[in-house]
């Protein structure tokens, strides 16, 4: 249930399935292309390099992958990336993977799609900067086209990500100006927050805006509202990856009439995307459980909620399945997931005349199809 009205009609009040939901044009901007592979494509990538895995067969792996991500342990969390990375350090494997994401994404009917990953991770085996960033907008160009194909086009763009506690992070963001005609359309830092602030990285920051080029930050996910406030006031982010702890800046002593402190207020007032990917934050301990997230107080409260998936590997997890997911903790109908949807299209980083394009030639009428079903 909302705060802000009932849908209009008896189809739209009927909860939607999860093979409805597949069905419905969904928007992504948080989905981290080390966190998204098959796990058969890293049974076969790990054999030609020879890279030993704990498990040896595809629905071992992937549950290995799924228990390790939920255990509780930063340690064996961390571990399933060591593993998709080790994976991913030659053109060939890079290219594979992009490809497939952008498959994969498209056969759950998200239609636009923002996809990130850090290049100064996949430098190992001897590539460079720019090889790498060449063989994944490489793959997901292919994926993309292989889609189109099928009948499910997807529309992709990349971020680039720079480490928190690494130094990189300049040269990173002039490596995503470099490519911001080709696909390159934002930039990211992730990381630990906790002892590595992003006003670590203001040089980048100032350098981007001095560009005109859109980044994100990965703020209020393992730590609280210093990281987002930093975020946004001193680095100038154009949107939170994660933002879940701006829940603490908001009073529900009166459940049914919130008070929103200066920093939450200030976030709805300015439209401040927040990119929340519910399971991964389950996972991370961001939030406790589905039903206790604060995505139903922050839809409540309209601010500019998105919907994402962060690590489709590791949650084991889907655009379609996490908004399943949602109608069943809230209730939320076709009409809550558009408005999740446009949230994400109107805060995606491509020009404003194509996100409008897509949302009016592809997410209301692919709605309005549902509703009406």
């Amino acid at each position: 249930m909302t705060m802000w009205g009932s849908e209009s009609s008896p189809s739209a009040r009927t909860a939607p399935t999860l093979d409805e939901i597949r069905r419905a044009p969904k928007a992504l901007l948080h989905d981290h292309l080390d966190g998204g592979l098959r796990p058969q494509t890293v049974l076969e990538l790990a054999d030609v390099i020879g890279h030993p895995l704990p498990a040896s067969d595809e629905p071992a792996l992937g549950d290995w992958f799924r228990q390790a991500a939920t255990s509780g342990s930063l340690e064996r969390y961390l571990e399933t990336f060591a593993h998709t990375v080790a994976v991913m350090q030659t053109a060939e494997a890079l290219h594979r993977v992009a490809r497939e994401c952008a498959l994969d994404l498209a056969a759950d009917g998200v239609v636009y799609a923002e996809v990130r990953f850090a290049p100064e991770l996949h430098v190992r085996h001897g590539l460079a900067l720019p090889e790498v960033v060449e063989a994944v907008l490489a793959g997901l160009a292919d994926g993309s086209a292989q889609a189109a194909a099928a009948g499910t086009p997807i529309r992709t763009a990349v971020l680039l990500t720079a480490m928190r506690h690494a130094a990189r992070s300049m040269e990173i963001a002039e490596l995503a100006v470099r490519y911001r005609d080709v696909g390159v359309v934002g930039f990211d830092i992730a990381g630990a927050e906790a002892g590595h602030p992003p006003t670590r990285h203001l040089d980048a920051f100032e350098y981007l805006q001095r560009e005109n080029f859109h980044f994100t930050i990965h703020a209020g996910e393992a730590f609280g509202l210093p990281s987002i406030w930093q975020a946004i006031q001193w680095c100038g982010a154009d949107r939170l990856g994660h933002g879940v702890r701006i829940i603490d800046d908001i009073d529900t002593t009166d459940p049914s009439a919130p008070r929103l402190g200066r920093l939450a207020a200030y976030v709805r007032d300015k439209r401040i995307p927040l990119e929340m990917c519910p399971s991964s934050n389950v996972q991370t301990g961001a939030a406790p459980s589905i039903a206790e997230h604060p995505i139903g107080l922050l839809r409540d409260l309209r601010m500019r909620v998105t919907v994402n998936t962060d690590n489709r590997l590791m949650s084991g997890t889907s655009m379609s399945r996490e908004m399943a997911l949602l109608v069943d903790a809230f209730g939320y109908g076709w009409a809550d997931l558009q408005w999740f949807t446009i949230n994400a299209m109107k805060s995606a980083f491509i020009p404003f005349d194509e996100r409008l394009a897509i949302i009016d030639t592809v997410i209301k009428p692919g709605y309005a199809a549902l509703m009406t079903s």
